[in-house]
């Protein structure tokens, strides 16, 4: 009897995965068309996401152009000579506070704008309205980083900037902004919100539009008002989607844009503007240090899965929502 069950499960596996193979050739066969659509982006995957996974190693090795990376020298110290450089450098604990800090007061103050402005969107009852306040809101972000700086350029130029000519206008002195260190993480977070506030709501009022129209009604015949309805139905049905977009955002809490703290960045801001990813840049790219800098970039990325599996396990516990 436990013989013949035994083989009605191994028989039954067995079909099942015989007929798993065939539709998937049924599919295949079916949508090659689509299918063969997916190559290119398989490739770029493969070439720029997977491939280079396998030269980390040069982070443990003095990288030497003739050798390659698997065959370059091994870094002093079993290979952690690079990190251990990194860890001694003078500035070391500036540059990591810098990127950490202007990454987590972008992430305190922008995260909850999107959640705001999806909630105010999803109240408007003027759909040409609603639909003039999502195109300004949406199309910042499709401005280029490059483009974006330059309009702060100009509209905060000490001599011929708006803002300062209304500082001007109300008898004060104008202020060089880009010069003055203080001002720099401000303007970075604004101008971030500005820019992507409107295109990451798009999520919420997705998350929004699938809320059951009964949910709402009945609430309302009951007695609830606006505030009631936010309070109790939309708000409650928005917190998953926000939780898993922390966590995802958690994860990249060292990795501050390059382009735009770049392009900001001058001699007298250096200080407060100088983040691990223009850093790399400097000693990788410009220095020609480039187990250095792959070390660094390790060193960052190793930060943002702990960072991840901390926020991931923290929310698992508080609201049993998680990746995984």
């Amino acid at each position: 009897m436990l013989k013949s069950k035994k083989s009605n499960r191994v028989t039954g596996s067995v079909l099942t995965r015989k007929q798993r193979a065939k539709t998937a050739k049924r599919s295949l066969i079916k949508y090659w068309d689509l299918y063969l659509l997916l190559i290119p982006v398989l490739i770029f995957f493969i070439v720029f996401k997977y491939r280079p996974i396998a030269e980390l190693i040069m982070a443990f090795k003095n990288y030497k152009f003739n050798l390659g990376a698997w065959n370059s020298p091994w870094a002093n110290s079993f290979g952690f000579g690079h990190f251990i450089r990194f860890f001694k450098n003078a500035y070391f604990k500036e540059i990591v506070w810098n990127t950490f800090s202007l990454s987590a007061l972008n992430l305190i103050f922008g995260f909850p704008i999107p959640i705001i402005l999806a909630l105010i969107m999803n109240e408007l009852t003027n759909k040409r309205f609603k639909n003039t306040l999502q195109m300004v809101t949406y199309a910042p972000h499709f401005i280029s980083t490059v483009i974006l700086v330059a309009i702060m350029e100009a509209m905060l130029s000490p001599s011929t900037g708006v803002i300062n000519q209304f500082i001007s206008a109300l008898g004060n002195e104008p202020i060089y902004f880009f010069g003055t260190p203080s001002w720099f993480k401000p303007m970075y977070i604004i101008s971030g919100i500005w820019q992507n506030a409107g295109y990451k709501s798009i999520v919420f009022l997705a998350t929004l539009s699938n809320i059951d129209p009964q949910h709402i009604e009945a609430a309302k015949i009951d007695g609830a008002n606006r505030f009631h309805v936010m309070r109790y139905i939309t708000i409650p049905a928005i917190i998953p989607t926000a939780v898993i977009l922390l966590i995802m955002d958690a994860g990249k809490v060292m990795n501050v844009g390059f382009e735009k703290a770049f392009l900001m960045q001058n001699d007298m801001n250096v200080r407060v503007s100088e983040v691990i990813s223009t850093y790399v840049y400097r000693s990788g790219i410009e220095g020609a240090q480039f187990s250095y800098a792959a070390a660094v970039g390790l060193f960052n990325s190793v930060i943002n899965v702990i960072l991840l599996i901390l926020v991931n396990k923290i929310s698992k516990k508080l609201t049993e929502t998680s990746l995984w």
